[in-house]
């Protein structure tokens, strides 16, 4: 086991069968946290849990659509009830999809942009809000939502993913704020390229475009956002919150 920061707490990953959300489940149980991963794929949540019980570390999986704010509730109280310490410690909402790429906005439908906003955003704004709403009654918790270097800068041809990343960043500036005497803090991850399932299909063309934009003509790796990840989620973040960290390979600088 690495350094136990986690030790007798609970913790959710949505997105967590694949992907960033993947190794970030496994390096919160690693350091001692009871992990649930909440995704919509039943074989994929399944076979990831498996995987990291091979490993010989633990973790559940909840079938849940992020956006549906009932089944998210139901699922928390669920992950609560049966956890070592009743409680929940950390949230971290890694679910997103692309959507429309190397398309600009006038080829781009109402029903792919709602689709991305659904995910992306509304999923977002549904697992802070309940997820706060549990931890409050312990005064104490950490919410890291997934923004992009592309809700700052816009990336051409990616406007729904653009637009969607943005409103990540304004909703944990606002909850950072709200909840800031709290004892729970809300931050996010602006990451560049990073090598994942999802940016491997991807249009060459447009993984290209955004590489290039990278100082250090890299992608990340998923062990890099791994390790940022559980560092704002632990207790010794507890200065930080409201804030939207970069991890950009040089791209932004600000």
């Amino acid at each position: 086991m690495q350094d136990a920061r986690f030790t007798d707490q609970t913790a959710i990953v949505t997105g967590g069968a694949d992907g960033i959300g993947k190794v970030v489940a496994t390096r919160l149980a690693s350091e001692g946290a009871q992990v649930t991963i909440f995704d919509i794929s039943v074989a994929n949540a399944e076979a990831t849990v498996g995987e990291l019980a091979e490993g010989g570390l633990r973790a559940d999986c909840e079938i849940v659509d992020i956006a549906d704010e009932e089944a998210v509730a139901a699922a928390i109280e669920a992950v609560v009830a049966r956890s070592a310490n009743g409680r929940l410690d950390v949230v971290v909402n890694c679910a997103a999809i692309v959507g429309p790429t190397s398309t600009p906005i006038t080829k781009v439908s109402v029903e792919e942009f709602e689709r991305t906003s659904r995910i992306n955003l509304l999923g977002t704004f549904v697992m802070t809000k309940q997820a706060i709403t549990t931890m409050q009654l312990n005064d104490y918790g950490r919410v890291l939502n997934f923004a992009s270097i592309a809700g700052k800068e816009g990336n051409a041809g990616m406007s729904p993913y653009s637009s969607t990343k943005a409103g990540v960043i304004g909703l944990v500036k606002s909850a950072g704020k709200e909840f800031a005497e709290s004892g729970i803090t809300v931050n996010a991850i602006a990451p560049a390229v990073i090598l994942t399932p999802m940016v491997e299909g991807v249009d060459p063309a447009q993984v290209k475009y955004m590489t290039d934009k990278i100082p250090m003509r890299r992608c990340g790796t998923l062990e890099e956002v791994a390790a940022l990840s559980c560092w704002i989620v632990s207790p010794e973040a507890s200065f930080c919150t409201g804030f939207t960290f970069d991890l950009s390979g040089g791209r932004a600088v600000y």
